[in-house]
């Protein structure tokens, strides 16, 4: 899974590297471009295709076979979107239908507005496409809509759609309890309407920072500490990049291994990452966090 995890980086690089090139105007060689990332010609092909289907609009040139990219957008890509573009078009069924059309509003100033994405895990969305572009067009246009979720109708004030760690979810505030709260997207009912009878709603900007600040979807919930132990074969991966919610290092050993903290609010935020990384992390306090997650990997065995 480690290296899985890898290969998704080195990809994401990858891309955000010949994307900034492009967005500079420059003419890029595939011949080239395997001995700068030191890599194959076919994976570099296989880049420059993932920048195509996704709708990248590409230029061959017919002589000399360097790609480039489309007059009318060089120079007006900004570093967020290029991030935001190498990390979706690197992974599968992460946003539904990424065609041309989705791609532009992707690149368009207002898409943070609607969209983000937290973590390099799966879920296939392509069949709730439809449901995507009429929450995109709720969250755009400010207006409320209605949905069944857990057998009951929901009104919400729809803010942001969030890809975090495998799934989607609308982060939205239900009219009934005036909350910040997220909802799954593969639950949320079929009969999801925009309620245009009624008037647009105003964002709060509380609740805008609260979704700027939050790394998590447990909004509004009390955080507590963490503290986990990191074995040195996976030392650097964790000195590297943050990999769990509020990750701090709290010391490096000798051995090189790490003791780390997190900020969690809901026990369920983290027991997967750790699950991911077993065995190389292992919880320190509470204890009765560790005893949970070898309880469900025991269970997991048994059956």
């Amino acid at each position: 899974m480690v290296k899985s995890l890898k290969a998704h980086e080195r990809l994401a690089e990858r891309l955000a590297n010949i994307i900034t090139r492009l967005n500079r105007g420059e003419y890029l060689d595939s011949n080239e471009l395997t001995l700068d990332f030191g890599v194959t010609k076919k994976t570099i092909q296989r880049d420059i295709e993932r920048l195509s289907i996704a709708g990248l609009p590409l230029v061959i040139d017919e002589k000399t076979r360097k790609f480039y990219l489309g007059a009318n957008y060089v120079g007006k890509i900004s570093p967020q979107d290029i991030q935001n573009f190498a990390q979706l078009s690197g992974i599968t069924g992460l946003y539904p239908n990424l065609d041309l059309s989705f791609l532009r509003e992707l690149l368009d100033s207002r898409s943070s507005e609607v969209y983000a994405a937290k973590g390099y895990f799966f879920e296939n969305t392509t069949h709730f496409s439809e449901l995507f572009k009429l929450i995109r067009e709720a969250i755009q246009d400010r207006k409320q809509i209605t949905f069944q979720y857990n057998s009951k109708l929901r009104t919400v004030q729809p803010y942001k759609l969030i890809h975090h760690h495998g799934s989607w979810y609308l982060a939205a505030v239900s009219n009934d309890q005036l909350q910040l709260r997220a909802y799954r997207l593969s639950r949320i009912g079929k009969d999801c309407q925009i309620q245009y009878h009624l008037d647009h709603f105003e964002p709060d900007i509380e609740i805008i920072k609260q979704l700027k600040n939050e790394e998590s979807i447990w909004f509004g919930k009390e955080k507590r500490e963490i503290v986990l132990s990191v074995q040195h074969q996976a030392a650097e991966h964790f000195e590297q990049r943050q990999l769990f919610p509020e990750q701090q290092i709290m010391k490096k050993n000798d051995d090189g291994s790490l003791i780390i903290s997190s900020r969690i609010a809901h026990q369920d935020q983290i027991k997967s990452l750790i699950r991911f990384w077993i065995p190389h992390v292992k919880v320190i306090s509470p204890i009765e966090l560790q005893q949970s997650v070898e309880s469900d990997l025991k269970s997991y065995l048994e059956t």
